[in-house]
Parts: structure tokens; sequence; C-alpha cells
């Protein structure tokens, strides 16, 4: 039976392109609306099996609500997707370059595109989503307008990719997280990475002694994100993303940090995407 995930946009959208490269293609998406929505749903197993939501880009940096949202859940992580951010030009089947006088999609993905988009004399309309603008541009039948989205958009909406890759940045990646009720996270056969957020007590050195019994383990810390605490007097916990040979090893540095950290909370222990 194929797995049912929550994503944020809407169909055609890179959430889902990462839920088919983690799922497999025939992996059934519940589009969302925001992100809220979507670990709302992949928190009630009754109506999914759990959700896939973007926490980072290579480029623009951390998507820090998310990880709010992610601390108040009752979400693990299970996995991770890191997605390459291909963009297509689309148009519908017969358009040519010169018939072309507007160009829509989100704002980022403009943005991400400018490099090519600057050759020609476009109008460019900022929209909500790219992948619903290729669901528009192929119900209105415009031969004069194109859109930019992914190759999947095309895909489900019968649209021809006139330019393809057109994005300016080729090294531009998102990463997404693949989440599931804690109440239904069954161990991962060889794990290698975990996400975990920790207070200190904030005296002198507190972090860095967390820090040190970290490295001091074998562990590479490959992520480290601040967050004020709220209703703190401008104090932070944090997020760390650990990478570690075997589950043994991780379990020995978390024993051995929670007498120096407050409300240690392990979000995931899930195997590395980028492999």
């Amino acid at each position: 039976m194929a797995a049912k995930v929550s994503i944020q946009g809407y169909e055609g959208s890179f959430h889902q392109v990462a839920a088919q490269q983690f799922f497999g293609k025939s992996v059934e998406v519940i589009p969302c609306a925001t992100f809220r929505e979507v670990v709302k749903i992949a928190g009630n197993k009754k109506e999914s099996d759990g959700g896939v939501m973007a926490i980072e880009n290579s480029i623009a940096g951390s998507i820090l609500p998310n990880y709010s949202l992610l601390q108040k859940s009752n979400l693990k992580i299970i996995g991770e997707i890191y997605l390459p951010i291909k963009q297509q030009l689309l148009v519908n089947p017969g358009v040519q370059l010169e018939d072309i006088r507007e160009v829509h999609s989100h704002y980022m993905a403009i943005q991400q595109c400018l490099g090519f988009l600057d050759k020609y004399n476009w109008k460019l309309v900022e929209t909500e989503d790219t992948a619903l603008s290729a669901k528009h541009l192929q119900q209105h039948k415009s031969k004069h307008i194109a859109a930019i989205a992914s190759k999947l958009a095309g895909d489900l909406f019968g649209l021809d990719v006139i330019a393809p890759n057109i994005h300016t940045m080729k090294s531009n990646y998102t990463r997404f997280l693949v989440l599931k009720p804690e109440t239904e996270v069954a161990p991962i056969p060889d794990a290698n990475k975990a996400s975990v957020n920790f207070h200190t007590d904030h005296s002198r050195g507190s972090l860095a002694r967390v820090l040190t019994r970290i490295a001091d383990g074998g562990i590479n810390l490959s992520k480290l994100q601040s967050f004020p605490i709220p209703g703190s007097d401008f104090q932070y916990s944090f997020h760390a993303d650990m990478e570690f040979e075997s589950i043994g090893q991780f379990e020995q540095v978390i024993e051995e940090i929670k007498p120096i950290t407050d409300e240690l909370k392990i979000y995931g222990v899930y195997r590395n995407g980028k492999g």
C-alpha cells in the first residue's frame, strides 16, 4: 500500500519531488497551504502516514519557524532528503520562445533564475507557488505566458520544457525532513545521524562543555542552530545535527551530555540523506 504524506504546496511542488524520492513514485501527497498544516496532518495517523517538510536551503539558509513547529509537535524525524532545486521554463505545447510575453512563478524561483530571465524583455509576475503557476498556465491555455516550476509540474500538467535548468546557481539544494508521529516510529537500521535540541544553564562556558563532550565522543556536529527561548531574558536553546558511525557511539555521548544540559530532546535518529 502506497504511503500517504502531507506536503507544503501544490501537486508538482518540490515537496512532492522530495516525497517521491524518499517513498517512491506511488506516494500519495496531501497538499497543504502552510507548514503548520503539514505538521498537524502528519501528526494524525488517521489522515496520513506522516509528512515531508523543508527545513533549510543551501542558499537561503534555515527555515527557522519550522524548527519551532517541530519542537512543539508529536513528530519524530525518520529520514531526510537533499534535493537539488532545478527550475524549468514551462509553456503550453507548441509555444515558442518568441511567443512569450510574461513569466509567472514564486518570487524565490524568479530570483533564482534572473541570470536567464535578464536576457529577455519579459514581464515577471510573482505568484504564491511554482506548481500553482504551472497549473494555471495549463488551465488558461495561454501561448504568451510561461511558468517557472519543476519538471514534475510540467509532466503533471502536460507542459513542455522550453528551456531546462534555468536556475543561475547550479548547486542549490533544499533539505527536507521526513516526519512521523512518535508512536509510529521504529528503530531505523544503520542510522548514522540524529537531530537533538537542548538548553544549557547559560553559565560561562556551559555550551563549550557540551560541544567538547560531543567532539570527544567522535561525533561530527554538522549543524548547530540557536533559538531564543520564549519568555526568557535572552536565553537560548540549541538544535544540533550529529553524525556518527554507530548508534552506540551516539547513545554514549547523549548520556555524557545529559548532566550538563537541560530539557534535552531527541527529534529523531535516522540515516544521513547525503549518501
